[in-house]
């Protein structure tokens, strides 16, 4: 496995799961050599010890060779010679002496003193700059959670924007203590090295100069190695002074940024926004529901890997699995009093995971990857031209408009054009025309507008200003609107969210409905469109009527016998779609396809119009 050189001071600010988890490894590094060095210097603490013992030992060694004439032995034959012997020993006893001292006192200087100064200046400096870089991830973490309950409703500016500066400062602090541990972590790595061999340099002269001064018991070749090794450390405090002096540098670059940069949510106002993402990450607040009406936010790290969403805690060596997002739908939502929300849909249509973003910026951004993540473009060989290519499409192709009567084509596409200008002000959203003809196999020509909202009709609305009486869903009515459902041999009621129509060019398949749903999911996820109309479908054997379930009033009625093809979604049940067949002034025919989504299976509206169907077919036959 290679070796890790140093820690990155431009990942400082981002302050990732896979940077806290490499500063860990630093981290353990620097714990190791902290025990290593205690170790150590209890070792070499030890060699001191025993080389002043051997001082005070042959010390008290030369008294006691002396003292030896002092001593009124009984049997005193050949005392003389054994004093003489004695004293001449006592000298050399005494000069060796003094050669340990000197030695005792340069293990003390060179040798203890060096690893005890990188324990209590090197190794303590590393420890103080963790616990400061702990505080301020602290605090930033707390003036995060601080920001992030800034209410949407009730919004105050002023204490937005001091949020927003604590945030910035606590952000900045963090930065500042986190560049200076990473540099004290980097120069670690070079200093430990230093202290673990001046010592042993230290301990080698003093031996040598012992030995030297008793006997020449060393060789030229010991010197000139002890010397290599010497000019090795020095070459190490160049580099080390070298690279304090890049970091210095590359600190004081990074400490001048804008304070955009700490401020969250600085673009609010025109935000660059890259929606080609086919990969994400960054930290976001999840929801997590406590009760039955209590809900906690917690904020995590989260990052696509592959088709999944991965969530990694701060201190975890590795992500986890939170959500498959292949083929899931997600859209922006209004969530309690939070803003930049969105949620994430699974493929049978059951709510997911709610996510926070930190700004506007990331809300989109997020959006955007899931996707495309979830039309599996990261299988492809390019995905980001894949991405690109898509993400123009339905830029292009699907616009969404608001207005049930607006259609695309006509015998004069610019007096379209024109009302389309002038009937809201708010959805000035023009079909953009197609630069050239489709192809015959196209179910849905490019351009094709999205309506995501029915409109009550003219007629009913001046009839509900008249007083007329309202039509009710189950025939017990006196209005003569609908007389087919006093005797409609078939009556079933739906509850439906209208998610969107549009023109199509063919009813030959069901391709066509599922084509379309997809075009209205990925236009609903892109344009943040995340508001659906809720209807009654009534499906009796001679028409669908959509109808208001506050007034009853019809919003919309469709002849069965215009309804040519039908279809519920092969993954997500809840989808059921029909294409209409209307006939025009201009004695041609239009067709459009209409998607709901259903509180029942979609099969069983698709069952109730195929059986309106069969009963006009055999009333017919009769």
């Amino acid at each position: 496995m290679p070796a890790v050189d140093k820690l990155l001071l431009e990942e400082a600010l981002q302050d990732s799961p896979q940077t806290r988890s490499l500063l860990s490894v630093f981290e353990e590094d620097a714990g190791t050599l902290t025990d290593y060095t205690n170790q150590l210097l209890q070792a070499m603490q030890r060699v001191y010890g025993a080389q002043n013992e051997m001082c005070l030992a042959t010390q008290q060694l030369s008294k006691q060779l002396l003292a030896y004439e002092k001593q009124n032995f009984a049997l005193g034959k050949g005392d003389e010679e054994v004093i003489s012997t004695l004293h001449y020993f006592s000298k050399v006893v005494d000069e060796l002496n003094v050669l340990h001292t000197e030695l005792a006192k340069q293990l003390a200087d060179t040798m203890v003193l060096p690893i005890i100064q990188f324990r209590e200046k090197d190794l303590t400096e590393v420890s103080t700059l963790k616990d400061l870089f702990g505080l301020a991830s602290h605090e930033h973490d707390l003036s995060m959670a601080k920001y992030s309950r800034l209410p949407k409703k009730k919004e105050n500016e002023k204490v937005k924007t001091e949020v927003g500066k604590e945030v910035a400062a606590a952000r900045r602090k963090q930065h500042l203590s986190s560049l200076q541990y990473y540099c004290a972590l980097n120069a670690l790595q070079y200093r430990k090295r230093m202290a673990m061999m001046e010592p042993m340099i230290g301990f080698a002269h003093g031996q040598i100069n012992f030995f030297k001064k008793g006997a020449e018991m060393f060789s030229k070749h010991m010197d000139s190695f002890l010397s290599s090794v010497a000019d090795m450390v020095q070459s190490i405090q160049v580099e080390l002074e070298a690279e304090a002096e890049k970091m210095r540098v590359s600190q004081q670059e990074f400490l001048s940024v804008d304070e955009s940069v700490y401020t969250p949510d600085s673009d609010v106002a025109a935000p660059q926004i890259n929606r080609n993402l086919i990969q994400k990450a960054g930290y976001l607040n999840l929801r997590n529901k406590t009760g039955l009406v209590t809900t906690t936010w917690e904020r995590l790290y989260f990052f696509t890997q592959g088709g999944n969403l991965m969530c990694q805690p701060r201190g975890a060596v590795a992500g986890g699995l939170i959500q498959d997002l292949d083929n899931c739908s997600v859209m922006a939502v209004d969530c309690e009093d939070r803003r930049y929300c969105f949620q994430i849909t699974t493929p049978n249509g059951k709510s997911g995971i709610i996510l926070q973003a930190e700004s506007r910026k990331e809300n989109e951004e997020w959006i955007c990857a899931i996707n495309n993540i979830s039309r599996q473009i990261y299988l492809t060989d390019n995905p980001e031209a894949v991405a690109i290519k898509l993400n123009q499409t339905a830029l292009q192709a699907v616009t969404p408009i608001t207005s049930f009567g607006k259609k695309q084509e006509s015998s004069c596409p610019s007096q379209n054009l024109k009302n389309s200008e002038m009937e809201n002000e708010n959805d000035k959203i023009v079909p953009k025309a197609t630069a050239s003809l489709p192809e015959a196999e196209e179910l849905i020509a490019p351009g094709t507008p999205i309506q995501f909202d029915i409109v009550l009709p003219a007629t009913e609305f001046l009839d509900q200003n008249r007083g007329s009486r309202r039509t009710n869903p189950f025939g017990e009515t006196e209005d003569e609107s609908f007389p087919e459902a006093e005797d409609s041999l078939l009556q079933q009621m739906f509850i439906v969210r209208f998610l969107g129509s549009m023109a199509v060019k063919t009813d030959s398949t069901t391709e066509v409905i599922y084509e379309a749903m997809r075009q209205v999911l990925a236009a609903r996820a892109i344009h943040n469109i995340f508001r659906m109309t809720e209807s009654h479908l009534m499906v009796t054997s001679q028409s669908l009527r959509l109808i208001d379930p506050q007034t009853q009033v019809s919003r919309a009625n469709f002849e069965l016998t215009s309804v040519t093809q039908f279809a519920a979604h092969q993954e997500n049940k809840r989808l059921v779609g029909f294409v209409i067949r209307i006939p025009e002034s201009t004695g041609e025919e239009s067709l459009s396809t209409y998607i709901f989504e259903s509180n029942s299976e979609g099969e069983k509206i698709c069952y109730a119009i195929n059986l309106g169907k069969e009963i006009i077919a055999v009333q017919k036959a009769h």
